[in-house]
């Protein structure tokens, strides 16, 4: 018979998982207590939060609120990452952290109902962030105005270039 503190912990994850953009699963075997301490600080900058359950809570909230199985990450000591709605930051601090503590690795994740893989996490995290990509976009989408801008300007200029070297000629004479 499940405890009601269980049940309180089911509930919090459910709520968690619906609330969260997605969830990343990591192996944190080794990690010291001043480790995570660091990991968690890093992630408060992206908006993540991370925080480790009893795999078997984890599988009845996943279970109850009809997500992907996830079962094979949840082997071993397993560190649960909350990302907010963009994931990419999240997953970058992640990646960087990881790279700093050879002892922590992705185990994979569930990205906007997606189930993803650690291979899959170590690509998302390469990504430019949103904003970056926005940006990208707009400076494509404002080339071909920036072109048509330059070349409706040209003929003007051309004049205005053609007066004044004829003008430039008439004072020398």
């Amino acid at each position: 018979m499940p405890t009601t503190q269980k049940q309180e912990l089911v509930v919090e994850i459910k709520e968690r998982l619906s609330s969260s953009g997605g969830v990343i699963l990591a192996d944190y075997r080794g990690l010291s207590v001043k480790d995570m301490r660091a990991l968690r600080n890093s992630l408060r900058e992206t908006g993540g939060e991370a925080t480790v359950y009893k795999n078997s809570l984890a599988q009845i909230a996943f279970r109850e609120l009809g997500l992907p199985n996830i079962d094979e990450f949840l082997a071993g000591p397993t560190v649960f990452v909350f990302t907010p709605e963009d994931p990419v930051a999240t997953a970058k601090a992640l990646l960087a952290f990881s790279k700093m503590n050879k002892v922590f690795a992705f185990k994979g994740g569930l990205i906007e109902g997606n189930v993803v893989s650690a291979e899959s996490m170590k690509t998302i995290a390469s990504l430019p962030s949103r904003e970056e990509l926005i940006a990208k976009l707009m400076g494509t989408m404002l080339n071909p105005i920036r072109g048509f801008m330059a070349m409706s300007n040209a003929p003007a200029g051309a004049f205005a270039r053609v007066v004044k070297a004829v003008a430039d000629q008439k004072a020398a004479a």
